[in-house]
């Protein structure tokens, strides 16, 4: 078909999605898969004041900042969001999700569900979704299995988790991550960004 003759559709804009969900439910682990797939999408780096786990890299899985600079770009208003996170600060630079956003790609993060709601205030148009277990018992199973919890840090995570499940309605899709189906879990994830962008009436996504 000639350009000429092709149909007038909808034109899909840009989107910010906004993966979070349930603390230790494999935020990370997915997104990761996501980003060796080759997906178009900006993701953005977060910057955090806790130490690196083993493996990770500086600039690449989160910017590891001091408390005085994570104080100073909040200051100077370089942050769209942050949080507490078990006494450690968390936030998005504002710059990357703009710079993104201008060059026509799609920009993911992984945020806790406190800024996710933070975001969805920022941007009412972002796509949330919501990664979850299938029960309790199996997020403790995977929190146990990890040997980096003490019991103190164990039970904070499932209060908080169980405090968390409390704002699935908030969100726009969830998905269920179940042990050894990453693949799976990924392919549902990409598969409502695919049709987000069909839709008729595009989301409007401004900063």
């Amino acid at each position: 078909m000639s350009p000429e003759n092709k149909y007038d559709l909808p034109e899909p804009n840009q989107l910010i999605i906004v993966l979070s969900g349930l603390s230790g439910v494999g935020k990370d682990t997915v997104l990761k898969h996501i980003q060796e797939r080759g997906c178009p999408f900006h993701f953005v780096v977060t910057a955090t004041t806790r130490p690196p786990r083993e493996g990770e890299v500086h600039g690449k899985d989160y910017w590891f900042v001091t408390r005085d600079e994570f104080s100073r770009m909040l200051e100077a208003g370089e942050l769209m969001e942050h949080a507490t996170v078990y006494g450690e600060y968390k936030g998005i630079p504002k710059q990357q999700v703009q710079e993104a956003l201008a060059s026509r790609k799609d920009v993911i993060m992984r945020l806790d569900v406190q800024g996710a709601e933070t975001i969805r205030a920022l941007a009412p148009e972002a796509l949330l979704i919501f990664l979850t277990t299938e029960s309790e018992d199996e997020l403790i199973s995977r929190l146990k299995a990890r040997h980096t919890e003490t019991e103190e840090k164990l039970k904070l995570r499932i209060d908080t988790a169980r405090e968390e499940l409390r704002h699935i309605g908030d969100f726009d899709y969830f998905v269920i991550n179940p042990e050894n189906q990453l693949d799976e879990t990924v392919d549902k994830i990409i598969s409502i960004i695919d049709a987000e962008h069909s839709r008729v009436k595009p989301r409007k996504v401004n900063l």
